[in-house]
């Protein structure tokens, strides 16, 4: 198990619905792959001003705690679609401080249970939001801008191996979903 499989400025990542946990984890099992974690309480807070700036400038600022692995993570994504970057953090509680006396206000508290799986060179994760369903992502990340196509091409392929296609895509990002619920 590698951290290397989290380095880099540019994520490529495809977005599943899933139908069954069960089959999905029946078809990782026939692959090689490593495990990372499994069926971790991922807390995540989410930023912006109270002009919301950041969501202006297609941004985000995330606080993320994962228990019971005991990883803090701070994470900002965009404006390109592509673009991610996360660093390892001790203190989130001094993260989170820092943010709100640079101006930023908490928007959004959103809880996952995630389990992460490596596959040759990609990363899987496996969600479970309640209310909004299970998930698979299929993701790489580089700093080569050159390759994101490429490896778009060859996540697709992983995922086929699933029974995932295009119809299963999911294009809105959890935070999007996670609100939509809480909106109803």
């Amino acid at each position: 198990m590698s951290s290397e499989h989290f380095k880099g400025k540019y994520e490529v990542e495809l977005k599943y619905r899933v139908e069954s946990k069960s089959d999905f984890l029946q078809v990782l099992s026939s692959l090689h792959h490593e495990v990372m974690l499994v069926d971790n309480i991922e807390t995540d807070w989410y930023f912006d001003t109270p002009e919301h700036s950041l969501a202006s400038q297609n941004k985000t600022v995330a606080i993320r705690e994962m228990e019971p692995s005991d990883i803090k993570l701070w994470i900002v994504k965009g404006p390109e679609a592509d673009r991610c970057e996360a660093t390892n953090i001790t203190d989130a509680k001094a993260a989170k401080s820092m943010l709100a006396t640079m101006g930023y206000e908490p928007y959004l508290l959103m809880k996952k249970v995630r389990s992460i799986y490596f596959v040759g060179p990609y990363h899987i994760t496996l969600d479970f939001l309640d209310g909004i369903g299970h998930f698979a992502e299929f993701a790489i990340m580089t700093n080569d801008e050159s390759l994101l196509a490429k490896y778009k091409g060859e996540l697709e392929q992983l995922a086929k191996q699933f029974g995932l296609t295009s119809k299963d895509l999911e294009h809105r990002s959890y935070r999007t979903l996670y609100q939509l619920r809480s909106t109803l």
